[in-house]
């Protein structure tokens, strides 16, 4: 499946409730599966894994749904390789995270 047809797909199944909820609620809805993935790979499951990658991927497009972004569109900024230095691999330094 190409990413457009996934995000078409999500749209059919939820773009009603997605509408009536709204953005900043739908946000929180995505935020907390960034949590369960982050739980997830914590635990290291691949089932789990799979699942709330998918999940983290199904809210993200109905977030671009709820705000008219083709996400396949939006994808092409990697197109070129890194969106900053377009070298494959990146040889952009990295900066310390701070914690």
């Amino acid at each position: 499946m190409h990413i457009q047809e996934f995000q078409a797909l999500i749209k059919a199944i939820y773009h009603t409730k997605d509408s009536q909820r709204g953005l900043d609620r739908t946000f929180v809805w995505f935020v907390e599966e960034v949590g369960e993935l982050a739980r997830a790979l914590h635990r290291g499951n691949r089932q789990d894994l799979e699942e709330e990658f998918a999940d983290c991927l199904a809210w993200l497009a109905t977030l671009a749904n709820l705000q008219g972004i083709d996400m396949e569109v939006a994808i092409r900024k990697y197109q070129q390789g890194c969106s900053k230095c377009h070298a494959t691999p990146c040889t952009c330094g990295e900066p310390k995270p701070t914690v």
